[in-house]
């Protein structure tokens, strides 16, 4: 592990004149400023977007470094929680940018995990017709997923994901001193997405997962490492129409909906995947190719995490196919469905029928 302030490599996402890099390390943000300077050095106001958790912990650190660099940032606090990736809240925000004098000259970096991430990114999108952002993930699942690829969005009461569009950061920056202050829930949910990314992409990250639950993997290179697979394959099919980027929603379209089902809050989004991954992971042993020792392998490594793997007994199925009906990945009332041929090896199947994400729901149950 790299010793304190000392970054590892970045990781360079290619995608032309919206290319960018993304710093992972510790001690990063204080020298956001500087950073932030280099890339956007005749913007000068800003809005910092955060939650009420992370604020009141790293938001100091961010403003002074702004401050530094010569930047007047203008910090903005929703509170914690799934509740506030809503169009109701990005309306909000978007007032309080107004309020604050951001224009077209401005920019945005969102302070905190998946839903900051996303709601600011949809914010800096939108005003004024797009401004740019910088990425600062402060949680496991946003550093190896969201803050990467430029999905920006906001959630509708009954779907989640609907609203939104795709808007790349100018820069990224995962100082994992942040994820000191985790919960212990919070830490393991993040774990979802490397466990998936894993199974579409690297078989030999297991170990390695393996190694960090025992305390003795390095997770600065873990979190490089699925940095690098979600860059990769976002610079294949950045905005999701080769069936490339599809494969990064393998155990999503399950976990949407029951991460809808359920009210969003009752289950974290990494816990709703692994109920996803669980799904998907069964479905490609009755459709696909998966062992069903690989089938075990992907429980036993969920299970290291503490991540639930039984679907709680008050979610309908019938209700969580109507919200599966609403996915985007529904197309004239046929699935897209990312199963495994083997771990490290996904594909989008047409096979997946209405029927077979019954049986799998049914299968969550036992």
């Amino acid at each position: 592990m790299p010793p304190p302030d000392q970054p590892a490599s970045p990781v360079f996402v290619n995608l032309g004149p919206r290319s960018y890099l993304v710093q992972v390390g510790r001690g990063l943000l204080k020298t956001l400023g500087e950073e932030v300077n280099s890339k956007l050095p005749d913007r000068t106001s800003c809005a910092v977007i955060t939650d009420s958790t992370v604020g009141p912990l790293y938001a100091e650190t961010v403003l002074q470094s702004l401050r530094e660099a010569g930047k007047k940032p203008h910090l903005i606090t929703v509170p914690a929680g799934e509740a506030s990736k809503s169009l109701a809240k990005s309306e909000w925000v978007l007032s309080e940018m107004v309020t604050a004098g951001l224009d077209r000259k401005s920019f945005v970096v969102a302070l905190g995990g998946g839903v900051i991430g996303d709601l600011a990114g949809f914010c800096a999108a939108v005003y004024q017709r797009g401004i740019p952002y910088v990425q600062v993930p402060t949680t496991v699942l946003s550093q190896v997923d969201s803050s990467v690829g430029g999905k920006t969005g906001v959630n509708l009461p009954n779907a989640k994901n609907m609203v939104g569009c795709f808007h790349q950061p100018v820069h990224v920056i995962a100082d994992l001193d942040t994820l000191g202050s985790l919960p212990a829930r919070e830490w393991n949910e993040g774990f979802a997405e490397i466990i998936k990314h894993a199974c579409i992409r690297d078989a030999s990250m297991l170990q390695a997962i393996e190694d960090v639950a025992a305390g003795k993997g390095d997770i600065v290179d873990l979190i490089r490492r699925n940095i690098a697979i979600k860059a990769a394959v976002v610079e294949a099919d950045e905005h999701e129409t080769l069936g490339i980027r599809a494969l990064l929603n393998f155990g999503h379209t399950l976990g949407h909906a029951i991460e809808a089902a359920a009210g969003y809050g009752r289950l974290l989004h990494g816990e709703a995947i692994s109920l996803g991954l669980r799904a998907a992971a069964w479905l490609s042993t009755q459709v696909g190719d998966l062992t069903s020792a690989e089938y075990e392998r992907i429980l036993a490594l969920l299970k290291l995490y503490d991540l639930p793997l039984r679907l709680p007994d008050d979610l309908d199925t019938e209700e969580l196919m109507r919200i599966t009906r609403t996915d985007k990945k529904f197309e004239n009332g046929k699935i897209r469905f990312v199963l495994l041929r083997k771990i490290g090896d996904a594909y989008v199947s047409k096979d997946v029928l209405e029927g077979h994400l019954k049986q799998a729901l049914e299968e969550l149950r036992k």
